[in-house]
């Protein structure tokens, strides 16, 4: 037996999906809220959404020279679209009975109260294993 044997992937504990009620607004017959289900999204799938939402700014006064820059709200917005299983936003006949055309824009038709829209976020990187909010950790680097 390896000495590595604990640490084989047979061994891994998989983490189950969650349901959520997301928004007052879409409710069952009855008026109950509707639970959306969650899953978890990897590291891997992490890294690809953060390098999709970093861009190159130049730096001002210092020619060929950039800088990264993460776009927090669009990182926030994938990885919530990442982590959401149920309802299915890459759904053609979904997008458009809301009028839109991107999981992204769904999302944001679906969650139209801000404040909800904060929760959903809050709960999800919650759900993810972050346990301090993204906008903590920006506020943290600045410092």
């Amino acid at each position: 037996m390896s000495k590595f044997a604990r640490f084989m992937k047979g061994n891994k504990a998989v983490r189950a999906n969650e349901l959520h009620a997301v928004t007052k607004s879409i409710c069952d017959e009855k008026g109950t809220p509707l639970e959306w289900e969650f899953r978890h999204i990897t590291s891997k799938e992490n890294e690809e959404i953060r390098e999709a939402c970093t861009v190159d700014l130049p730096v001002p006064g210092k020619p060929n020279m950039y800088r990264s820059k993460l776009k927090s709200s669009l990182y926030i917005q994938k990885m919530l679209v990442a982590s959401i299983a149920v309802p299915d936003l890459y759904d053609a006949q979904l997008q458009d009975s809301y009028g839109v055309k991107t999981p992204e824009e769904l999302l944001l038709a679906m969650v139209d109260d801000p404040g909800e829209y904060n929760d959903l976020a809050a709960y999800v990187q919650n759900f993810q294993g972050f346990n301090t909010s993204f906008e903590d950790k920006v506020d943290e680097a600045k410092n």
